[in-house]
């Protein structure tokens, strides 16, 4: 398996998840492990992580021989693209993306598992320079707000790829820190004071970054540790159904908030080319300024300016066009996202064959974030067991 993430980014919780990783790494073959956008962060971000991981080895390695030596981490840890992907979805290849593709075309029997926590660039990346690797991939995305980061990469993937296998989780994730038995130990501010902060270099760490317990990413990594590993059956990681057709909106004028697109989806505005707007002119669309971007950038396309953007959350998006252009800058309006209609989601796509996403089943549903209980179901079971391998880093093994 491999590992691309936005740890130091725009997000706490990568560095968490990463811990929770090094800590399972005796069960688990990790090929790469890379620093993919959106954010500030980098390969050096990883490498602080695996250094805590070294201080803890010793101890770590009395409980089993297959721990791999910090020396191993550090050798396949790569940085990613810096950016998001141009809005064709790909750029040049990057020392991550070519790691994948590495991965992938090895001699092994196996699936390559890509476990997303981030930006999704460098996967789409590999996938262009190296359509050939798409039948060994097996990829669980964590989407929702990293899907809004990184929605031209997730485009081109969804385009130009449709059968590759992956889970898409833009909500379902959220159960392994909302809902479920929080009480006692098993809240999210008493599980790190109690099982966390103290316990070896790694505890420390983690505990360091938030005294809350987040880590929205972790649920990929569950779905590989306990569980039938089948998207459809449940498991720590949660479960899921097929995906359905219909999931891009595209609108050819300014909206209001009476105008729908599904949330999770791609959302496309074609805005007719205002007359003397030229190549060095820009617009930006500034969506629901308080999200603090990512703002698309217009694209021409033939007789329009094209804005594309993935909505997170179902609310109402307010948006304003930004540019030099004295016909479009100012110009406003909304559109509401929302969950699609159920004789939709109820028919499996006919175009993705393999690709999953939430239940989107209200009975399972954590608030608005739907497929949520999938996870959080498991939460004394899973923190139990995370409580257990904290432990490690703290008290040698019994001999």
């Amino acid at each position: 398996m491999l590992v691309s993430t936005d740890i130091g980014g725009t997000d706490f919780d990568d560095f968490q998840s990463m811990v929770h990783l090094l800590l399972y790494a005796d069960r688990l073959d990790i090929e790469g492990l890379v620093s993919s956008p959106f954010g500030p962060g980098t390969e050096a971000d990883i490498l602080r992580v695996v250094d805590a991981y070294a201080r803890d080895h010793r101890n770590l390695r009395t409980y089993s021989p297959h721990y791999p030596s910090p020396g191993r981490l550090r050798a396949i840890s790569k940085q990613g693209a810096f950016e998001t992907a141009t809005s064709t979805g790909f750029g040049e290849p990057t020392e991550g993306s070519r790691w994948i593709v590495r991965c992938a075309r090895r001699h092994d029997r196996r699936p390559l598992d890509v476990l997303v926590w981030g930006g999704i660039d460098d996967l789409a990346q590999a996938l262009h320079d190296a359509p050939d690797i798409l039948p060994k991939l097996r990829v669980h995305y964590i989407g929702g707000p990293n899907k809004l980061w990184a929605v031209d990469a997730y485009d081109y993937i969804e385009t130009h790829h449709p059968e590759l296998r992956i889970i898409e989780s833009n909500a379902t994730y959220r159960g392994f820190f909302t809902g479920g038995d929080q009480s006692g130990e098993w809240g999210n501010a008493a599980f790190v004071e109690e099982h966390i902060a103290g316990h070896g270099a790694l505890g420390d760490f983690f505990a360091a970054q938030s005294p809350q317990l987040k880590m929205g990413d972790t649920p990929s990594v569950l779905w590989l540790l306990n569980g039938p590993q089948e998207p459809a059956r449940p498991g720590w990681g949660g479960k899921y159904v097929r995906v359905w057709d219909g999931r891009k909106t595209v609108f050819d004028r300014l909206t209001t908030a009476q105008d729908t697109a599904e949330v999770y989806g791609v959302v496309e505005f074609a805005i007719p080319v205002p007359e003397g707007y030229g190549p060095d002119n820009t617009a930006r669309m500034v969506i629901d300024n308080r999200t603090g971007g990512p703002f698309p950038a217009a694209v021409h396309e033939g007789n329009v300016l094209r804005f594309r953007f993935s909505p997170r959350d179902p609310k109402v998006w307010p948006y304003v066009i930004r540019s030099d252009h004295p016909a479009l800058d100012g110009l406003s309006g909304a559109v509401t996202a929302t969950p699609p209609p159920a004789e939709r989601a109820s028919r499996p796509s006919t175009v993705h064959p393999h690709w999953w996403t939430d239940d989107q089943d209200p009975v399972f549903a954590e608030g608005p974030w739907l497929g949520a209980k999938h996870v959080s179901r498991w939460r004394a079971d899973y923190l139990s067991d995370f409580a257990a391998r904290m432990d490690r880093c703290r008290v040698p093994a019994a001999r």
